[in-house]
């Protein structure tokens, strides 16, 4: 669903601009605009109704009934607890969503101005928007088979399996990213760096997204390791 919600506004767009690449991409970067501006709203609007009814469960709890606190005897609470799904989960994954529409509309300008992009080689222009099907594919193969083969039988259980899934998926899609990138990419490539032309290989931008997977996978290891009470 976001793979065809992405390229249709492509598809639409290519309609209008025809060989223009450069302002059909530039076009495109209102998208990663949007998703920001959802998350920014998002955060400011739930993180204010999150303190408000919090402030309020607390007046109300503490100070006039002498309930303790999160006692879902008061109805604040609920409020409360709902704002924090909110602010914590649903504007989360919007806040993400921001982020991986802005890097992908980035990488999009950046292969209309390339040597791919001046000859309308629409495959290695979607090189991007390919990256993020073979990401799609492997988080559907590691929720749907992973836990089956790692079952949880206790609580204690649910971390590691969660890690495993982490691990496993960043190999896949490193895998599958080798792959696409051998078959949607030519041996040597020409982009614009600073208005300078220089000349790449296919398994240098491989690289990029490899050292990029792997940054990500490390830095969630490392920082629960200095942050959680476990490693205490």
């Amino acid at each position: 669903m976001a793979f065809w919600c992405f390229t249709l506004p492509i598809n639409l767009f290519k309609l209008y601009y025809g060989d223009d690449w450069g302002g059909l991409f530039e076009a495109i970067t209102g998208y990663g605009l949007g998703g920001s501006s959802m998350a920014l709203f998002g955060r400011v609007g739930g993180g204010i109704y999150t303190k408000a009814a919090d402030v309020g469960a607390e007046l109300v709890g503490k100070v006039e009934r002498i309930i303790p606190e999160d006692d879902p005897r008061n109805p604040p609470v609920i409020a409360d607890n709902v704002g924090d799904n909110v602010g914590d989960i649903a504007v989360m994954g919007s806040d993400l969503f921001g982020s991986y529409a802005e890097s992908s509309c980035a990488s999009l300008v950046v292969a209309s101005i390339s040597s791919f992009g001046i000859n309308h080689e629409l495959t290695p222009m979607l090189y991007p928007l390919i990256i993020s099907s073979v990401g799609i594919i492997v988080c559907l193969i590691s929720t749907l088979f992973v836990p089956d083969f790692f079952e949880i039988e206790a609580v204690n259980e649910i971390e590691p399996s969660l890690k495993r899934q982490l691990i496993i998926s960043t190999v896949l899609t490193t895998i599958g990213v080798a792959i696409v990138s051998w078959i949607a990419l030519s041996t040597s490539l020409t982009i614009l760096n600073f208005g300078e032309q220089k000349d790449v290989k296919n398994w240098q931008l491989f690289l990029c997204v490899a050292v990029g997977l792997w940054a990500g996978l490390i830095i969630s290891f490392v920082t629960e390791y200095y942050t959680s009470n476990a490693y205490r």
